[in-house]
């Protein structure tokens, strides 16, 4: 298995609806990325530039490709993703503040 620290640019009023369905847990039933994409999404923090960033793990090649067509190319664009050791990326943006702050658990 794989771990990128994704950064994307949020489609920004399409953010409460995401974030409806994250609430609903509706892509936990998604397989085989459903309960990796609701705890990245989750987590999900935003840059002081308005980018949000997160660590996602996946099994995909390229990066992402299931996770894109099903749910992240609705909500985000221009996403990028860079090959982190398993909770790196989560380390490199802890302190940033959480774009879905009502999530966090």
């Amino acid at each position: 298995m794989a771990y990128y620290l994704v950064e994307a640019a949020a489609k920004e009023e399409r953010l409460p609806e995401l974030a409806e369905r994250l609430e609903r847990d509706e892509f936990l039933s998604m397989r085989p990325f459903g309960a990796s994409v609701t705890f990245s999404l989750r987590g999900a923090r935003r840059r002081p530039d308005g980018g949000v960033v997160w660590e996602e793990e996946d099994y995909c090649s390229p990066p992402l490709a299931q996770e894109r067509a099903a749910v992240l190319d609705e909500y985000f664009q221009d996403l990028r993703v860079t090959a982190v050791q398993r909770n790196e990326g989560w380390a490199q943006i802890r302190d940033l503040p959480p774009l879905f702050p009502e999530l966090v658990e």
